[in-house]
């Protein structure tokens, strides 16, 4: 009796010293698994990220186009509103000094 207790003993450890291979096996698939879900994550959040990076740069071309373009049309309203000032600052002197040149009791007639 002692002999047969003995042999399912030894039969159900190397029943559990076969699971453990087994066992390394299922470890090993589901981290190369893993391994490969990550590697393409990584991938696709590279590729992701230099679409934006190329997307930023299109923007900061566009921002310094449109910048350029502000600059040139406000140096434009500059110079066309200056040229208007000078205008009506040259007309208010003529008519000042053309009003200051009647006698004290003059009158418009209508």
């Amino acid at each position: 009796m002692k002999k047969d207790h003995l042999e399912v003993l030894l039969e159900d450890i190397r029943e559990k010293f076969d699971l453990v291979p087994e066992g390394h096996d299922a470890l090993l698939h589901g981290l190369d698994n893993l391994t490969k879900e990550v590697r393409e994550n990584k991938d696709e959040t590279n590729f992701k990220i230099d679409a934006l990076h190329q997307r930023i740069e299109g923007m900061d071309q566009r921002i310094e186009t449109v910048r350029r373009e502000l600059k040139e049309e406000i140096r434009g309203v500059r110079s066309d509103l200056g040229g208007k000032i000078d205008h009506v600052a040259s007309d208010l002197a003529a008519h000042r000094a053309d009003t200051e040149s009647h006698p004290k009791g003059y009158k418009v007639s209508e």
